[in-house]
């Protein structure tokens, strides 16, 4: 999800233009042409309600998809599918939940197969080593059973949902128990902060920040979804942008910051219910603290990845989408093109 969650130092680029250069002779003035608005194009199809993704060391798409218990390549160029991983464990509300690289070695986060849930699986962290065959890193499913978090809870081993590579480890966001958690290739895990009932979800680190998307409490009102940063040392939320429902994930372009709404809440249903049918949008951080609507009608995107300016959208109904060119006004957008850099 994709590289797939204290006060914040950000760069607005602005730019300092002598006011002669605005102001051109009215015969030689050429009206400026608008650019075209972004489209969402369909690469691939065929996934089963996959959720986090990124963009791998290849330059190739990789997807957590988790009905079908695997991890995917797409190819960004064909959206040619292949698996990298397959056989991952299945529940009815668990699975492959996200993927991430640490340099040329994939990750796969499985969350909810457990007992607590009718599953017989261990939750956690596992490397890839081949198409058949994983190994268990970090177990977080356990972990979070035996130190249960200060909120209300009735998953014991919690919803880990996403992960990036930090330090020595991964930090992981658990929607259910709402907390942030860190777990090293050692196989330790500790809390890094516990929330009110936020529901965090997707996560992106950039200039010395953790950025987290928040879906929201029940009913998921638009004011609950946000994007907030947090100090590496001092995890206090700070809001970076909010108004819209069911906020699933944060990324990094090559200059600002985006997000994806999962879409309208359908209201007071049950937890883990996904937003409305092609009401999704595609949103830039901006930085007065709202969000402009890129792309909508997006249907219940999952999670979002970057390569340069073009998005990669992974939607719950299987698609894999591409926006081109999302940023071609780069004034007044959260970051500039200051080097948010990319996760």
């Amino acid at each position: 999800m994709g590289t797939r969650r204290a006060a914040f130092l950000a760069a607005i680029m602005t730019a300092a233009v002598v006011p002669a250069m605005l102001l051109p002779a009215a015969a030689n003035a050429v009206p400026k042409k608008s650019a075209p608005p972004p489209v969402a194009e369909e690469l691939a199809t065929g996934l089963v309600g996959p959720l986090g993704s990124t963009i791998g060391p290849d330059g190739a798409l990789y997807v957590a998809d988790r009905a079908a218990g695997q991890v995917v390549r797409i190819d960004t160029s064909t959206g040619a599918m292949s698996p990298i991983a397959t056989g991952l464990p299945v529940t009815a509300p668990g699975g492959v939940f996200d993927v991430t690289f640490i340099g040329d070695t994939a990750y796969a986060l499985i969350s909810v197969v457990g007992p607590d849930v009718g599953g017989t699986d261990v939750g956690g962290i596992y490397r890839i080593d081949d198409v058949d065959d994983v190994t268990l890193v970090a177990d977080t499913s356990t972990w979070s059973t035996d130190n249960p978090p200060d909120a209300d809870f009735f998953v014991p081993s919690g919803v880990q949902y996403a992960f990036v590579p930090f330090e020595d480890g991964f930090l992981v966001t658990d929607g259910h128990h709402n907390r942030l958690l860190f777990a090293g290739l050692d196989g330790e895990v500790s809390e890094v902060a516990q929330f009110a009932n936020i529901v965090p979800t997707g996560l992106q680190l950039g200039r010395g920040k953790i950025y987290m998307a928040e879906a929201g409490p029940i009913p998921h009102d638009p004011a609950t979804g946000r994007v907030v940063a947090l100090g590496m040392s001092h995890p206090v939320e700070r809001a970076v942008a909010a108004g819209y429902s069911l906020i699933t994930d944060v990324e990094a372009a090559a200059c600002g910051l985006y997000a994806v709404s999962q879409g309208d809440s359908p209201g007071m249903v049950e937890p883990g219910s996904p937003g409305l049918p092609e009401s999704g949008e595609l949103l830039r951080v901006n930085g007065n603290g709202s969000f402009s609507v890129i792309v909508d009608g997006l249907d219940r995107p999952t999670s979002l990845s970057f390569a340069g300016d073009t998005a990669f959208i992974v939607t719950l109904g299987g698609d894999v989408l591409t926006v081109a060119d999302v940023a071609p006004d780069r004034h007044g957008m959260w970051g500039g093109c200051g080097g948010m850099g990319q996760g």
